[in-house]
């Protein structure tokens, strides 16, 4: 009992908390950008693999490591526990001054029960499988199981109680996943006989009581579901209360099409990791976390992982499985922008613990955290990629450690922005106060070849930071930004540049002869820009001055496709 408190006193300096509308993890009382990667699903299956990834991570510039702790090399034989490669990965992530994520493959990983071990996969009869609707057997242990859920949850509570007393003092281990890309597929729901049986019965209380506690805050999707409408109208109370009659079912609540069905096998899937999660809370309290693959590219529930953590399905997860911190999106599809954007909510702080390892990797993770006030970004695959794709993290995340004592003094506080362009999203006007930022990638101005040459624009982002008015940090790759303020704006000519800069002849809206209104208000200047440096307490480090063709004669901010900077940039009104 004594070192079971020891470490749930230890990890409890591993924690979220809230900073304004931002929600922040702390080491040791200190918050924390993760600037993290994930390994391959094999890369620790042995120890000298781990040693040499471990040293590899920190030389590629991370701060945390997602590490596979895989039920089938932990408990080989029934009962019998080996925790050697998890001990491994912590003696390894100190050695090289790394923190470490856990994702527990158990039950499921990527729907999937492959990394059961061979003793539970034989024995189908104790630990059945989930059906078709045609009644075939998949290779996905059943949520309706008993049998299952205590022995998953008893290889999880071992390891959980392993981390407790191996990292008591140290807190190298400051959050977990339990499980993995949890979902159906094939079909949307599970059709064995015990999850017929909890189909046919009535919805249960608790989901009945969240549904009449939430109703004006549910999910589009979900309100749609229960009142034909996803936006809240004088008549959705009561369709609602038509809906949720005592004894209802499913069917008769949600009806019967594969959305229904997701539905329900979301909320299953939800009250079995629930019980995982109650059990970390008892052993070794850190903030806990389940990833979703993602419902992409017009896919139907059970075409991708049906019933997983999903933003539509946010309610029954909410609901379920209250002790989760954190519902994350695993970002490979494209639109990046948008799948961050529905994952960062009041109540569910964004996390992205894996996203595609690419070129593009490192202005996502600027985004992620200028934008959405991350937690954490994580590509992966981490210890493989190319050199491009390791070289676009690498530099981001020096920047983004360099930039972590603002980040994190402003995060929650309105005064951060993130930029992500690429050769169809060029533009983002940003209104602040008086003062208006139009950000663009660096490809839209005229003088760069690359960006005419019928190659594909790489993406360019990055992070503004207000540190007073009239005072801003561009940080960033790929990008440009210009001020004014917002009466100026509002009278813009519109102007087509040449690559020298000037108007481009013969192209531009107005001419001299034409009569144009008088110009009103003020406008405003750029004093200077500076290439700066961000010392360890937040002050900054003057390196250059940026003036001239630098600035385009103090028309614009820009840090060109390719480079990595920090530009201090302050303005006046003339």
């Amino acid at each position: 009992m004594m070192v079971m408190l020891c470490g749930s006193e230890a990890h409890a300096q591993a924690k979220l908390q809230k900073q304004g509308t931002a929600t922040q993890i702390t080491v040791g009382g200190k918050p924390m950008l993760l600037l993290c990667g994930e390994l391959s699903n094999s890369a620790a299956t042995c120890e000298a693999d781990i040693i040499s990834v471990m040293r590899t991570c920190k030389e590629r510039g991370l701060n945390t490591v997602l590490v596979p702790a895989q039920w089938d090399l932990i408990e080989p034989e029934e009962g019998k526990f080996d925790f050697s490669l998890p001990k491994t990965v912590i003696e390894q992530a100190r050695k090289n001054d790394l923190k470490v994520i856990f994702l527990w493959f158990g039950a499921w990983k990527n729907s999937m029960s492959c990394y059961a071990p061979l003793w539970f996969k034989e024995n189908t009869r104790k630990y059945p499988r989930a059906m078709t609707r045609r009644g075939k057997p998949l290779e996905i242990a059943s949520a309706f199981s008993d049998n299952i859920l205590q022995a998953d949850k008893n290889a999880f509570s071992k390891l959980m109680k392993f981390i407790s007393e191996a990292d008591s003092s140290r807190n190298t281990v400051i959050m977990m996943q339990i499980e993995n890309e949890i979902g159906m597929l094939e079909d949307a729901r599970d059709y064995s006989d015990k999850a017929q049986k909890a189909f046919s019965s009535a919805v249960p209380e608790d989901l009945i009581k969240y549904i009449r506690s939430n109703g004006k805050k549910l999910h589009p999707h979900l309100l749609k579901m229960l009142t034909g409408s996803e936006k809240w109208t004088k008549d959705s109370h009561n369709a609602i209360n038509n809906r949720l009659k005592k004894g209802a079912t499913w069917a008769q609540v949600f009806g019967t099409d594969i959305y229904a069905d997701e539905v329900f096998m979301a909320y299953y899937h939800a009250k079995y990791v629930e019980q995982l999660a109650l059990e970390a809370r008892r052993i070794c309290d850190m903030p806990l976390y389940v990833n979703a693959a993602l419902n992409s590219r017009g896919r139907k529930p059970g075409e991708y992982p049906s019933a997983g953590p999903l933003a539509h399905l946010v309610d029954l997860w909410h609901c379920a499985a209250p002790s989760i911190d954190i519902l994350a999106p695993d970002i490979y599809d494209t639109g990046f922008k948008s799948w961050a954007d529905q994952y960062k909510q009041p109540e569910n702080p964004l996390f992205i613990p894996e996203s595609r390892f690419c070129r593009n990797s490192g202005v996502r993770a600027l985004y992620a955290f200028g934008e959405h006030d991350a937690i954490g970004f994580s590509p992966f695959d981490i210890d493989h990629g190319s050199a491009d794709d390791h070289k676009s993290i690498k530099e981001s995340y020096a920047m983004l450690e360099e930039l972590s004592p603002l980040l994190l003094k402003y995060q929650g506080k309105g005064l951060t922005h993130g930029l992500l362009f690429d050769g169809n999203d060029r533009e983002r006007v940003i209104v602040d106060g008086d003062i208006t930022l139009t950000c663009r990638h660096n490809f839209t101005l005229p003088w760069d070849p690359r960006a005419t040459d019928g190659s594909e624009w790489p993406e360019g982002g990055g992070i503004i930071i207000k540190l007073a008015d009239m005072d801003y940090i561009i940080a960033g790759n790929g990008i440009v930004v210009e001020f004014a303020t917002n009466s100026e704006k509002e009278q813009e000519e519109k102007k087509i540049l040449g690559e020298d800069g000037f108007a481009q002849n013969g192209k531009n809206t107005g001419t001299q002869n034409e009569a144009q209104p008088k110009f009103k208000g003020m406008r405003a200047g750029i004093g200077y820009v500076d290439e700066v440096a961000i010392n360890k307490d937040g002050t900054l480090k003057y390196l250059r001055r940026e003036n001239g063709d630098q600035s385009h004669q103090g028309r614009h901010a820009r840090i060109s496709v390719g480079e990595y900077k920090i530009l201090h940039v302050k303005l006046y009104k003339y």
